[in-house]
C-alpha cells in the first residue's frame, strides 16, 4: 500500500499565524569525539535552534502550520577545545507539506563536509547581512536563505529569487572568511557551486521544474489526479532541459537523489504506460546509478 500514499491524501490541520519562517530541530553527534565537552555541544544546539526559530529571515508572514520543517543534523568530526573550534559535517534535511494533504515531501536535503567554524558557549549568536564576519553566522544564514527561496519556489514561479539572491550575497561576503566551501575554485558540489548552478539563467528549466512539480502536480492530487500527473509529467521534462543545459551541473541529479522513492512510488502508479516509460528513460539518463529503483517505474 505504500506506494498509494501520494494519492490517498487527507485534510490538513487549521493553522495560526506567525512570523518565523523555520522550525527546525538541530542535532549534534558527538560520537567520533574521546573526552568531549558535552555541556559545550548542548549550549551549541541550544543556541543554533533557537537562532534558527526565532530570527525573522524575510518580510513574508509564515502561518504555523507553513513553517518549514527542517533539521540539521551536525556530526563533529574533530574539536580543538583551546580555541573552539569545531570541523563538523551537516545532514540537512527539510520537508514540504502538500497541500490538502497530511503529507510531506521532500524539500531539499544536502550533506556538507565542510560544516566548520569557531564557537565559544558565551557566544551570543548575532547575524549583520552587511558584516558577515563570522563563520558560524554565514553558515547558518546561508542554509536559511537556501531553504526559504527553494520553498518559495515551488509556490510561485522563480518565487524564491530575492531569497536566493541574499544566499548568492552572503557567498560572495564569505569569500574572505578563510573556511573551504565558499570558493568558486573548490569542489563542484561545494555551497558556492550548488546554488550558483540552482540560480544561473541556463538553470530556469530547474527551478519551474519545482513550481510545475509541487504546485501543479502533488497539491492538485487530491482534486484532479488526471492533471496532476500530466503536470508531474512536464515537470520532469523541464528536469531533463535543466540537465541538458548545464550538464556538469549536480543539482538535478541530487533532485532525483533526495526524491528517488517518491519518485518511483508517484509515476509507478501513473496510467499511462508510455509515460511512464519516458519519465523512467529521462531519469535513467540523469542518475544512471539508481537504474534498480527507475526499473520499478514500468514494473
Amino acid at each position: 500500500m505504500k506506494q498509494y500514499i501520494l494519492i490517498l491524501l487527507v485534510c490538513l490541520l487549521p493553522s495560526f499565524a506567525t512570523a518565523q519562517e523555520l522550525n527546525a530541530k538541530v542535532s549534534i553527534n558527538t560520537s567520533k569525539l574521546e573526552n568531549t565537552n558535552t555541556e559545550a555541544c548542548e549550549t551549541l544546539r541550544q543556541k543554533i535552534e533557537e537562532f534558527l526559530n526565532t530570527k525573522q529571515w524575510t518580510t513574508v508572514k509564515y502561518d504555523e502550520v507553513e513553517r518549514i520543517e527542517c533539521s540539521f543534523s551536525i556530526t563533529v568530526d574533530k574539536y580543538t577545545a583551546q580555541d573552539g573550534a569545531y570541523e563538523c559535517t551537516l545532514l540537512l534535511t527539510c520537508n514540504r507539506p502538500v497541500w490538502g494533504s497530511i503529507y510531506t515531501t521532500a524539500l531539499y536535503n544536502t550533506r556538507d563536509q565542510h560544516f566548520h567554524f569557531k564557537f565559544d558557549p558565551a557566544d551570543q549568536l548575532e547575524y549583520n547581512p552587511d558584516n558577515v564576519d563570522n563563520q558560524l553566522m554565514a553558515l547558518l544564514a546561508y542554509y536559511a536563505h537556501i531553504i526559504i527561496g527553494m520553498d518559495m519556489d515551488t509556490f510561485a514561479p522563480l518565487g524564491g529569487t530575492a531569497v536566493l539572491q541574499t544566499a548568492e550575497d552572503i557567498v560572495n561576503r564569505a569569500q574572505n572568511l578563510g573556511y573551504s566551501g565558499w570558493s568558486a575554485f573548490n569542489e563542484s558540489n561545494n555551497r558556492f557551486a550548488l546554488l550558483n548552478d540552482y540560480i544561473d539563467g541556463s538553470m530556469e528549466p530547474m527551478r519551474q521544474m519545482n513550481y510545475v512539480y509541487h504546485r501543479q502536480g502533488l497539491d492538485q492530487l487530491c482534486d484532479s489526479t488526471e492533471k496532476a500527473y500530466t503536470a508531474l509529467v512536464e515537470s520532469m521534462d523541464l528536469l531533463n532541459q535543466a540537465r541538458q543545459a548545464r550538464s556538469m551541473s549536480n543539482v538535478p541529479q541530487l533532485f532525483t537523489e533526495y526524491k528517488k522513492e517518491e519518485l518511483v512510488n508517484l509515476f509507478r502508479n501513473h496510467q499511462d504506460a508510455e509515460q511512464r516509460k519516458h519519465v523512467q528513460d529521462i531519469l535513467f539518463s540523469i542518475n544512471p546509478s539508481q537504474s534498480t529503483s527507475w526499473e520499478k517505474i514500468t514494473k
